[in-house]
């Protein structure tokens, strides 16, 4: 019985030592418990026999044939597929190490992902609220959207002549004024956005004192958005960059402080107005990307009239700046 092999399975080793090696089950008692031996060819007339018995082939084979060493079993079990798999491996100490610190490391993401989210939950709120909207297609009453339609022309007609002051009255039509907010102002129609717009001095700027140049931005962030020293005003050619928060973290002052976080939903050909001096200005948006931290293209100045808003991106980390930039297409007074 010990010299009978009863199954057989042919495998390849890969590499430029490759050898055809075969496994070999037999009886070890009457009960049905095996030994499992590693057996390489050594003999043509073998070769040829595992070829006409097929990859899994059915004894009996004769072991002497080949040339057999004892494997210990606890070491090496095949699987279902002929795959060898070493079970030294899994109970090793390196293997128990490094499953501990995967533990720790997924444990670790996890904890980070929740107070992540905890710290910018207004900011995602609002990002969720916005795409919920677009794809359940929910129209939301825009009171923003009469600061960018055509201003009518104003029809001067005579007045018709009443028979008593009383009916003149009826024939007096009633006043369509529009009022400038006495502060700078960008609205953003798409993304129902009205923030104040904070001038910063570019004293410090000059003096390149950049450390409380910082400070005077981060102070003036509380506020609204700033228009970033050293660019252009409203009203003035060239390039006016216009910064804001994207992130809501508590212990950051101010009101404004995820301001931005819906600036990715605007689109191209968007319409973005600026109130200043009791003047409208018009942009409409002709491009948005996302480039480094590093890169100051966008505060370079244009010989073009346009607007650049610049924020961090994604929401919550500072990794990059999204970049959103639009071209003045009317001014009205």
């Amino acid at each position: 019985m010990s010299d009978e092999i009863y199954k057989i399975e042919r495998k390849i080793f890969g590499g430029p030592r490759s050898k055809e090696v075969f496994t070999f089950l037999k009886p070890l008692n009457e009960k049905g418990g095996i030994e499992i031996f590693y057996v390489k060819e050594t003999s043509v007339s073998a070769k040829e026999k595992i070829k006409k018995e097929s990859v899994l082939a059915i004894g009996p084979i004769e072991a002497k044939q080949f040339e057999a060493k004892k494997v210990p079993q606890k070491d090496k079990v095949r699987s279902s597929e002929g795959v060898q798999i070493y079970q030294g491996f899994f109970s090793s100490t390196a293997f128990k190490k490094g499953f501990e610190i995967t533990k720790q490391l997924t444990l670790s993401a996890a904890i980070f992902g929740v107070l992540f989210l905890a710290l910018n939950w207004s900011a995602y709120a609002k990002i969720f609220e916005t795409k919920y909207n677009q794809v359940a297609n929910v129209s939301r009453a825009n009171t923003m959207q009469e600061f960018i339609a055509p201003k009518k022309p104003i029809k001067q007609t005579l007045l018709k002549v009443g028979a008593t002051p009383a009916e003149e009255k009826k024939n007096i039509p009633a006043l369509s004024i529009t009022v400038a907010p006495p502060d700078t102002r960008i609205i953003i129609p798409s993304i129902n956005k009205n923030i104040p717009v904070i001038q910063i001095s570019d004293e410090k700027l000059i003096k390149k004192d950049f450390k409380a140049l910082e400070l005077d931005i981060q102070k003036g962030l509380e506020d609204g958005v700033i228009n970033y020293p050293g660019t252009s005003k409203p009203g003035e050619h060239g390039n006016i960059v216009i910064t804001g928060h994207s992130s809501y973290f508590p212990w950051q002052p101010g009101r404004f402080k995820d301001v931005f976080a819906v600036l990715s939903e605007v689109k191209n050909e968007d319409k973005i107005v600026i109130f200043y001096n009791q003047k409208k200005y018009i942009y409409t948006v002709f491009s948005i990307e996302n480039v480094s931290p590093k890169d100051i293209g966008p505060l370079q100045q244009t010989k073009d009239d346009i607007l650049t808003l610049i924020t961090c991106t994604p929401v919550g980390t500072d990794l990059r700046r999204l970049i959103v930039k639009a071209k003045l297409t009317s001014v009205e007074i």
